[in-house]
């Protein structure tokens, strides 16, 4: 890349966020489970930037240590004075030389496509914006042009006449500038303005006003420039988000029964033939197989699925690996740490932790199976648990292939189960069980038929 073309990105993230009536800083905030400013960091990235630069003020702790990205440069800006005053405190990080991209950490789903174009009308030394014609301009910056059409300067909305707050033409904040001409300019920004602030979009008229070519470019989709000043803008460009998910997926062959009832907070990879009922959350890197069926109201956290497995409805999977042709729930909790292979069934109400079980084994009904190996085609019995915590540790059961449980047991870890054992109803395991046979705790029933029944007095 020529010096010409280098790029450097610096994002603008250090407002307080008043509207979010919230201690969080602003661009802390989550889309799709992910904070603001790392959606903008990603599409910086995509660019391959020269450098990156993040400028910081409110709450500036809480953004470094949330995160704490190796390649970004950090720029304190206190107190906060207006965007043009933010840039001057990133020109010290800057190289001397190509392009410099403002972004907004609060502006979450600009495109890459949008910045590649924007940058590439920056070229040769040109200054390039990236406005949106709205019906409703309310509350933006006009762009100002001559009888030419040629841009002429930015005016804030507070500062405008009432001629120039008819234009439609809106400026989004996004910009692309040469960083040879920035030392220059931000010097020679005023702040006599309505706000009393410094902006950065005054660089248009000194541009201008130096001869410098002036490019706009529009985004790809209008939502791409949407900022986030409340929560109630957060929601919008949520649904926005999400609704490009579901688009995807619909486009990629998966089967939806609401579109605009799924949520996609991460990397969501399916095969085909996939079908996904309404109000299921996606979270962190999650992989279906082909014919993967997941059932309504469920959450699927860093899970991979096997071809043919269905997951029934109000089911929770967490960091596991599920096989093919599994059956999972409903009502089912997977927790960290296990691994079901093939043609399992984990039905209602049955929680599996930091366990494997093996192929065509089930545990249909309200059992809790927690720091166990348990091996092929095992037929775990209703109210079965495994009572793996002493109080201090933790401590492992083993079932070996073809062990049958009976309803109401507890298999008190550490404890193996033989090959080929069965282990009797309301059974409480303590040793070792062998293989083949039946392992009872026996007890005699007894009847009192003197025995009354007491009453309310």
């Amino acid at each position: 890349m020529s010096p010409e073309a280098a790029i450097q990105v610096v994002i603008l993230a250090a407002g307080q966020g008043k509207r979010m009536h919230s201690d969080l800083p602003k661009v802390l905030h989550r889309l799709a489970g992910k904070p603001l400013l790392l959606h903008v960091l990603d599409a910086a990235r995509s660019l391959s930037p020269r450098r990156i630069c993040v400028v910081v003020g409110h709450g500036a702790a809480a953004v470094r240590s949330c995160i704490s990205d190796p390649d970004i440069r950090w720029a304190t800006q206190e107190p906060q004075l207006g965007t043009a005053h933010a840039l001057m405190q990133a020109l010290p990080g800057l190289e001397p030389a190509g392009v410099a991209l403002m972004l907004y950490g609060d502006v979450p789903l600009i495109a890459p496509a949008t910045l590649r174009a924007l940058i590439e009308a920056a070229s040769g030394g040109r200054l390039a914006l990236l406005t949106q014609v709205l019906d409703e301009p309310r509350g933006y910056g006009r762009i100002v042009r001559d009888a030419q059409q040629r841009v002429l300067r930015i005016v804030e909305e507070k500062d405008a006449s009432a001629e120039e707050r008819r234009i439609r033409e809106v400026n989004t904040g996004i910009m692309a500038v040469p960083v040879d001409r920035l030392p220059d300019w931000l010097a020679r920004v005023r702040n006599d303005n309505a706000q009393g602030e410094y902006y950065l979009t005054d660089l248009v008229a000194l541009a201008v006003a130096d001869a410098v070519p002036i490019e706009a470019r529009q985004p790809v989709v209008a939502h791409e420039c949407l900022g986030v000043n409340s929560l109630g803008d957060l929601a919008n460009l949520e649904r926005h988000f999400q609704m490009n998910e579901a688009a995807k997926l619909l486009e990629s062959g998966v089967t939806l029964a609401d579109p605009a009832r799924i949520d996609v907070r991460g990397e969501l990879r399916c095969g085909r033939d996939v079908s996904i009922d309404v109000n299921c959350i996606f979270e962190g890197r999650v992989a279906l197989g082909d014919r993967v069926r997941v059932g309504a109201n469920c959450i699927l956290r860093d899970v991979t699925i096997g071809a043919g497995t269905e997951v029934k409805p109000f089911s929770l999977l967490e960091e596991a690996a599920i096989g093919a042709n599994a059956r999972i729930g409903p009502y089912a909790r997977i927790r960290p740490g296990t691994q079901i292979d093939d043609d399992v069934h984990v039905g209602n109400f049955v929680e599996v932790k930091a366990s494997s079980i093996g192929r065509g084994s089930k545990a249909n009904h309200l059992a809790y199976v927690g720091d166990s190996t348990v091996g092929s085609d095992v037929n775990i019995g209703a109210g079965t648990i495994t009572c793996n915590y002493d109080g201090a540790n933790k401590h492992r059961t083993v079932i070996e292939d073809d062990v049958h449980i009976g309803s109401d047991v507890q298999l008190v870890a550490p404890v193996t189960v033989g090959k080929g054992a069965t282990i009797g109803a309301g059974a409480t395991i303590t040793r070792d069980v062998p293989p083949g046979g039946l392992t009872l705790t026996e007890k005699k029933q007894v009847t009192r038929p003197e025995w009354r029944r007491p009453t309310k007095k």
